[in-house]
């Protein structure tokens, strides 16, 4: 059985403005309990994330290669919080 790779997006609000961070693991929930807890990246540190995109990819490289994707695509990311916000 092959192991999925997700490439995801979480947010978070500081000062009424919303800030995103793009990673990818291969198990999303666990990741994001590690950034709420301060074992995330650097710029995720002090702060409650939520997930607000996730997609899923059959394998790592492809994974890593979306999520810089994702992470260089201001408008697409954009177009997800608008998304979320609307909600």
């Amino acid at each position: 059985m092959s192991k999925y790779y997700y490439v995801y997006l979480i947010v978070t609000k500081r000062n009424n403005k919303l800030f995103s961070y793009v990673g990818y693991s291969n198990n999303v929930s666990k990741r994001i309990k590690l950034h709420n807890f301060g074992k995330g990246a650097k710029f995720t540190k002090g702060n409650y994330w939520k997930l607000i995109y996730k997609k899923r990819y059959k394998n790592k490289s492809i994974a890593m290669k979306e999520e810089y994707i994702l992470k260089k695509n201001y408008k697409l990311r954009k177009l997800i919080k608008e998304k979320y916000i609307d909600e």
